[in-house]
């Protein structure tokens, strides 16, 4: 039969590289190259010297059969002579006849072959110096020619090609399964470091458990508030846990740790080449939260560039990657939290009434300490054990006599983080007998100048930012509105027009008719 090797080689070349799926593959390969080359069986394999193994990478059978074993073990005998083969020149080998050897009676054995039949070899060089094979193998002896030989030359370094990928593929996959058990085991820790366990949820917080459970199924917005220490972040915690996206990530920002000119990166994440030092494409955090939880703590110190772009994501589920122009769709349920009375900031202009709207939707105020003491002894009988397992101590003394009612009897202002710190350096402190708590620690007895006088209340400072709001109010209100030209605000303040505009914009200042209304 006369075969066109052009349009073989395209032909199967075609398939070999079809998908990096290598068995779907190999199967397409099989069934096209069998018009022209008897097999009844394709096997694909990597050799692997230093463990003297044959990998089988992929096995088409003619017909169906039983599955064959993923590894072939090598005899030791022969294997200087196997050696100094691979390393030779020929590419191909053909064994119509093959040879009672214990390497070929150990293939026989591994590709579940009887021992009339033809076998043809076709070595495959790969990177990094690893070597392959394709063994095609045909019912009976005498079934190959160099005809066949010459043809399946032809495909030697498509089928490098995709072995090379396929083991490449293979490694990825490897990677993401280990990437995944990772980050199911990451989960976990942080979830055991942030805390679970609500003390006091059937006492203190009930009615707060109970808005936790209502909310916890659904998608809609959380604002956690109250003072710093009650455990916000606890109870975001327990939120996620208790939705259907417990097994999704659940990624944390500190809104009050970022820089403000890295905020929009961390936050949204940026493309190759965005700014000076972008050297590769990075997710940021809603990105990586995606099908899962974010939680925005301390969402009061978000600037208002940020709240900004944070009010499109809360209303279209999209973000744009700095220095990107695609939209990319988020699917993330927003947990927010502050100890901050953001009602008092949007009148001072420092947030956005229309951002407060969007995560206002079930606000949970966590109560302080003081205000739940019936939850102290089990906090404390808590803390004890946890942090004596943390720290190693050995054993869980019990409270002193007269210890429990001292700490009823104070005000905790630095709430639950307070009440976990004494007892950790009570324990620290702590030597035999019964464990002694004090309330409240020693001050420090450190030399140092006097204290400077304090400001009187009319001289008191402001911070820089709401200083210039303030100026620049009182100059927008001496000018009617005005910015550009005599007794316009920019002249008042001798400063450029676009200069205060500038300015305007980034503390969220309206100006024209809009600041005006």
């Amino acid at each position: 039969m006369t075969v066109d090797t052009n349009v073989f080689f395209h032909q199967a070349a075609s398939r070999i590289c079809s998908s990096l799926d290598i068995q779907t593959a190999m199967e397409r390969c099989f069934r096209y190259i069998q018009e022209f080359i008897p097999i009844n069986r394709m096997n694909l394999d990597l050799l692997d010297p230093d463990r003297n193994i044959l990998n089988m990478v992929a096995s088409v059978p003619a017909t169906a059969g039983k599955q064959l074993d993923g590894i072939i073990a090598l005899p030791e005998e022969g294997k200087s002579e196997r050696a100094n083969r691979w390393a030779s020149t020929e590419n191909i080998r053909i064994e119509n006849r093959p040879k009672p050897i214990p390497s070929m009676q150990r293939l026989f054995r591994g590709y579940k072959l009887n021992r009339k039949v033809s076998v043809m070899f076709m070595k495959l060089e790969l990177e990094g110096n690893r070597v392959g094979q394709l063994v095609l193998i045909a019912n009976g002896h005498d079934r190959y020619t160099e005809e066949h030989s010459r043809l399946l030359s032809l495909l030697n370094e498509p089928f490098a090609i995709a072995m090379a990928n396929a083991l490449k593929h293979q490694e990825v996959l490897k990677l993401q399964r280990i990437l995944a058990d990772d980050n199911r085991y990451l989960q976990q820790q942080l979830q055991e470091v942030a805390g679970t366990e609500i003390i006091g949820a059937e006492f203190g917080l009930k009615s707060i458990m109970d808005m936790v459970r209502q909310v916890a199924p659904l998608n809609s917005p959380v604002l956690l508030l109250g003072e710093t220490g009650v455990g916000k972040e606890v109870l975001a915690n327990i939120i996620h846990r208790l939705s259907p996206r417990r097994d999704r990530p659940f990624i944390k920002v500190n809104c009050g740790a970022i820089p403000d000119t890295l905020i929009d990166s961390e936050l949204f994440g940026h493309e190759k080449g965005a700014f000076t030092g972008a050297f590769s494409q990075e997710r940021g955090r809603f990105e990586r939260a995606h099908t899962g939880t974010i939680f925005l703590d301390e969402i009061g110190e978000l600037p208002l560039q940020a709240q900004v772009r944070l009010l499109h994501v809360l209303q279209s589920r999209e973000i744009e990657r700095v220095g990107g122009h695609e939209a990319i769709p988020v699917d993330i349920r927003i947990i927010s939290a502050t100890h901050r009375n953001l009602e008092d900031m949007i009148t001072s202009g420092m947030f956005r009434e229309d951002l407060w709207f969007r995560l206002n939707v079930f606000p949970i105020m966590i109560p302080p300490l003081r205000q739940r003491k019936e939850d102290i002894p089990a906090l404390v009988h808590y803390f004890i054990e946890r942090k004596s397992r943390e720290i190693k101590t050995g054993d869980h003394p019990d409270p002193a006599p007269g210890v429990i009612e001292r700490l009823l009897a104070y005000d905790w202002p630095g709430n639950i983080r307070e009440l976990e710190n004494t007892v950790e350096r009570a324990l620290i402190q702590h030597r035999s007998g019964d464990l002694l708590i004090e309330c409240a620690p020693a001050p420090l007895q450190i030399e140092s100048q006097p204290p400077s006088p304090a400001l009187p209340e009319s001289t008191a400072l402001l911070p820089y930012d709401d200083m210039i709001r303030k100026h620049i109010l009182k100059a927008m209100e001496l000018s009617r509105g005005k910015i550009n030209g005599p007794g316009g605000a920019a002249d008042l303040l001798k400063v450029h027009p676009n200069t205060l505009r500038k300015k305007m914009d980034k503390l969220g200042i309206a100006y024209g008719k809009k600041g005006m209304s």
